[in-house]
């Protein structure tokens, strides 16, 4: 099991501070989750129903119907590997370790590429995984890079994956295209910016031909009743949708505007986290957690996620903190 943020308990347990006492900035989940809908009993007491109005709310919120409901986009990343045989697989790092350790576990070769290596390594790949924006870096590409790399790889029966778990802040960044061609695959998750992490209600976007092996691989009712009723109204509530960007993007700039007054300023980030690189980030990362503020700490290179604080008084938290941590 690779280490995740998140991890509260194992926290606690380390530095002897109560659950309830702590402020978790550590997985880049939006703080303001959607106000869950009221469940029927019926998506609980029945089997749940493919084709029952999730597939067209995702469909209208993502702009293809070629898409398979998963449980949360790590259902996907763990299958695809086993979709296809041995590769040479191209992952981007810095990045989410997910997708290179289930290259890897598959029997696959991985080799962990930089951004700006990408471009001169796709042509001896078979299969390239990028993030975007990336988690933790915030780094983008552009449609063009996408579209040419996706190009490169599809004429060789190859395949472009892109993880849009942090994308919806930003839909217009987007790769997806109304009828998803070959060889190329997009992730995206309830669990950013939805705040949803816990429905693990995720989409694999892909041609039709690759989600039906997909769906046979995963089995029936990969995604819970209640967490398909959920989805459903999340998804079709473009209002809140649209509130939540304008918010999260405030907020961003908020965090990185803190952490600049710090002397932290932001290596990298996007709407739901800042990415601050720094020869003393274990060493900050430990003195935060002291006074029971999680961060999300990274060895290569050595760096700290901040994810957003939810109320003023958790604003204030993180400030006073870095005033006594960072000076």
């Amino acid at each position: 099991m690779l280490e995740h943020g998140g991890q509260l308990r194992a926290a606690a347990a380390r530095y002897g501070i109560p659950l309830d006492r702590w402020l978790d900035l550590s997985t880049g989940i939006n703080p303001h989750p959607y106000p869950l809908p009221h469940v029927p009993l019926s998506a609980w007491a029945r089997l749940p129903q493919e084709h029952d109005g999730l597939e067209d709310a995702a469909a209208a919120c993502y702009g293809t119907h070629d898409l398979l409901p998963v449980a949360g986009s790590q259902a996907a990343i763990q299958a695809l590997p086993r979709s296809r045989p041995r590769s040479v697989v191209g992952v981007l790092s810095p990045g989410y370790a997910e997708h290179a350790h289930a290259w890897r576990s598959a029997g696959h070769e991985v080799l962990e590429l930089a951004d700006h290596e990408i471009a001169a390594r796709v042509d001896q790949l078979d299969v390239l995984v990028v993030m975007q924006p990336n988690n933790p870096t915030g780094i983008l590409f552009t449609h063009e890079q996408l579209h040419d790399w996706h190009a490169r790889l599809a004429a060789r029966g190859g395949w472009l994956i892109v993880d849009e778990a942090f994308i919806d802040a930003t839909p217009q960044l987007s790769i997806v295209p109304p009828h998803m061609p070959h060889g190329l695959i997009a992730l995206r998750s309830l669990g950013k910016f939805f705040g949803l992490a816990g429905a693990r209600v995720g989409f694999a976007l892909a041609h039709h031909e690759l989600l039906m092996r997909l769906r046979e691989q995963l089995g029936p009712w990969g995604v819970t009743g209640p967490a398909r009723h959920v989805a459903k109204v999340v998804l079709r509530d473009i209002e809140w949708q649209e509130a939540t960007r304008v918010r999260l993007t405030s907020e961003g700039e908020r965090l990185a505007q803190l952490l600049r007054e710090a002397n932290l300023t932001p290596t990298g980030g996007c709407a739901l986290f800042q990415w601050v690189c720094s020869e003393k980030a274990h060493d900050l990362h430990q003195a935060l957690a002291r006074r029971g503020i999680l961060t999300r700490y990274f060895d290569e290179p050595r760096s700290l996620r901040f994810g957003l604080p939810a109320s003023e008084a958790e604003w204030e938290r993180l400030r006073a903190a870095l005033s006594e941590c960072a000076a």
